[in-house]
């Protein structure tokens, strides 16, 4: 135990006396230690540049405009009355299928039927004061051409002849619209269809004195219905006659119906201070699912573009690549050439936008590949200069 003490001084002595004698090689040694472990902890430590970017992928690119809008038949007629009573038989009811000329709806006839005897009575008794009226001014003529009675006489018969014949068409007048009115009684269909609204019961007293109540609503065709939808006037400018539409209702939120539009129509409306544009939209309805009535969401197929290169709108609000790129040439401007990171390398590609929709834009060009990035700013800087430079610009 004493030699192994003694042994271990001895040793450091050595390591102590060898740097001793080559202190200055020692000292370049642990300088060029250090200088090496502090360029290695600079390098991990600090980060390199980082770029933020939006993925460039490949598929399919939609401008489509949303609406909703409630599903009515192409063709509603109204059913009326034009003559005032009580309801005597009221023949059809909600959903009836009903033919032209199908009896609606009898009104109690008493109070007609005795206008009509009224209005015929008072014609047989202008009729015979017309025979009499006749008959005594051919006699006066007669009479007058002999001499026998003065002329004032004779056109005095004549003025009441031909004032019976004037009565008599008035009668006529009066007789044949009692029973046009006595036919109004009758309520018929005008037409083939669906009754799908009955506001009137059995008993009930109809008014139409001063305009026509509806007794009856008959959708003409429930196999062609139609939407009638509310677009914003920021939209109406690329909905054009004879687009594609898809839409679903609540009734059956798994299945998605097709339409096309028909007409877009100039009058427009307000709407929460929002100027709208109708547009009809026909829809088929062969198998009869959809009914009057319906909330339609509805999505009109603008524009389609597959199979194309396309990115986030976002990669086109870069006004200038000198605050992102370092060293990068004045002529490389964004709106003619995309910065792309690709493998960690930055690439510029020359493009052209194509199909814009709310959140994607098309981008043309031969020189894009799966999984290149566009660059739109940098780790760290502030964008709220070239946001703000973006919205005063507008879009590219």
């Amino acid at each position: 135990m004493d030699k192994n003490q003694e042994s271990k001084p001895s040793f450091f002595r050595r390591i102590f006396a060898f740097l001793w004698r080559h202190k200055w090689w020692s000292l370049i040694t642990i300088i060029i230690l250090v200088s090496g472990s502090i360029w290695w902890f600079i390098a991990t430590r600090v980060p390199k540049a980082e770029y933020v970017t939006v993925n460039v992928s490949r598929g399919d690119i939609r401008h489509v405009v949303t609406a909703t809008g409630e599903i009515n038949p192409v063709n509603t007629v109204s059913v009326g009355s034009q003559v005032s009573g009580t309801i005597q038989e009221i023949a059809v009811d909600y959903n009836s299928a009903v033919k032209k000329g199908d009896l609606l709806l009898k009104i109690e006839p008493s109070v007609l039927q005795a206008t009509v005897d009224e209005s015929k009575a008072a014609l047989d008794a202008a009729q015979s004061q017309l025979n009499l009226s006749k008959n005594d001014y051919e006699r006066n003529r007669t009479l007058y051409n002999d001499g026998f009675i003065a002329r004032a006489e004779m056109e005095q018969s004549q003025a009441n002849y031909e004032q019976a014949i004037q009565s008599v068409k008035r009668a006529q007048s009066q007789y044949e619209r009692a029973v046009t009115n006595l036919g109004y009684a009758t309520i018929t269909s005008p037409v083939d269809g669906t009754v799908i609204a009955r506001k009137v019961d059995k008993g009930q007293t109809v008014a139409a004195s001063f305009q026509t109540p509806d007794l009856f609503e008959i959708a003409e065709d429930l196999s062609k219905m139609q939407i009638e939808t509310a677009v914003s006037e920021a939209d109406i400018g690329v909905i054009k006659e004879g687009q594609d539409v898809t839409f679903t209702v609540d009734a059956y939120p798994q299945k998605k119906f097709n339409g096309v539009v028909r007409q877009i129509r100039l009058s427009p409306t307000m709407t929460s201070n929002v100027v709208v544009y109708t547009v009809v939209i026909d829809v088929d309805n062969s198998d009869l699912s959809l009914m009057p009535g319906m909330t339609a969401f509805v999505t009109i197929l603008v524009s389609e573009a597959k199979d194309i290169w396309k990115t986030q709108n976002a990669a086109f609000l870069v006004r200038d690549y000198k605050n992102i790129i370092q060293d990068i040439a004045n002529d490389i401007k964004p709106s003619e050439k995309l910065a792309i990171l690709r493998d960690g390398k930055i690439v510029y590609i020359p493009y052209t936008k194509g199909l814009t929709t709310a959140t994607e834009t098309q981008i043309i060009s031969d020189n894009l590949k799966m999984g290149d990035q566009v660059i739109v700013g940098r780790i760290g800087q502030s964008t709220s200069s070239a946001a703000t430079q973006a919205r005063r610009r507008g879009p590219l």
